[in-house]
């Protein structure tokens, strides 16, 4: 039958001339093939394939020996957390971890809060300022209050300026957020492989003694200087933060994708 067709030609016809045997054929070809096509068609292998590579992906305590001593944290209030419970932020991807959450050191806040202090005293001496003496009494009570008030708002933002102005440390990047007021703030961010230079300095008898002082980190993004500035135990975050870059090379080049 193949001959006759060979030897009638037809317009509409087209004769494929084969030099080896067609695949179909060909079992041992064909039974591969289709394995081949089995394996790579089926989602539950792409899904353990996917799997088995997120699960290459080491936690900060393999290979920090920093982070490895330090215990995670369950609260929020402090300025050196390791490994916090309860913090978090809007951007923060499922599987990424914060390493570390830091405020400024709250020796930092020791002005302020002698201010705050000598404040709610002074309308203690105002009876010894005689101009006080021409006001009557209701409006030398209102003008205690007011300044009780004033006070009070002077308190309340010193402490959610110094709250809010954290600096977060996760596996994947470096966050800066610069809490400035009530109305404004600040947030920058670098991921871990665009980091190209860190340091630290600690300067001064306070800050040798306290242990604080600001890491700067030079990256090859947008803003090419972050700054956590006043931060307790500055070598360590350093050393931290050259950990992660190390095992972000790592990574890289045994191919472990995130």
């Amino acid at each position: 039958m193949y001959q006759t067709l060979l030897k009638m030609p037809r317009p509409d016809l087209k004769v494929v001339y084969y030099i080896n045997m067609p695949e179909i054929f060909n079992s041992s070809q064909a039974s591969k093939d289709k394995s081949v096509n089995k394996n790579s068609s089926n989602p539950a292998n792409s899904k353990k394939k996917t799997q088995e590579k997120k699960s290459i992906h080491r936690d900060i305590d393999e290979y920090s020996e920093i982070m490895k001593h330090e215990k995670p944290v369950n609260g929020c209030l402090g300025a050196f957390l390791p490994k916090p419970f309860k913090i978090g932020f809007d951007s923060q991807m499922t599987d990424e971890k914060i390493i570390l959450a830091l405020r400024q050191h709250p020796v930092i806040l020791v002005k302020k809060i002698i201010i705050i202090i000598f404040a709610i005293l002074f309308p203690l001496f105002f009876s010894s300022f005689p101009f006080t003496d021409f006001f009557p009494q209701s409006y030398q009570i209102a003008m205690t209050l007011a300044w009780y008030t004033l006070i009070l708002g002077f308190a309340l933002e010193t402490f959610l300026v110094w709250f809010f102005s954290v600096f977060l440390i996760t596996d994947e990047r470096i966050i800066d957020v610069d809490f400035l007021s009530l109305l404004f703030k600040d947030i920058s961010s670098a991921k871990i492989d665009s980091i190209e230079d860190i340091s630290s300095k600690t300067g001064g008898m306070m800050a040798t003694v306290v242990d604080y002082g600001t890491v700067y980190i030079q990256t090859a993004g947008e803003k090419t200087e972050l700054q956590f500035e006043n931060i307790p135990q500055p070598a360590k975050v350093a050393a931290v933060l050259n950990e992660l870059m190390i095992e972000e090379e790592r990574e890289k080049i045994e191919g472990r994708v995130r």
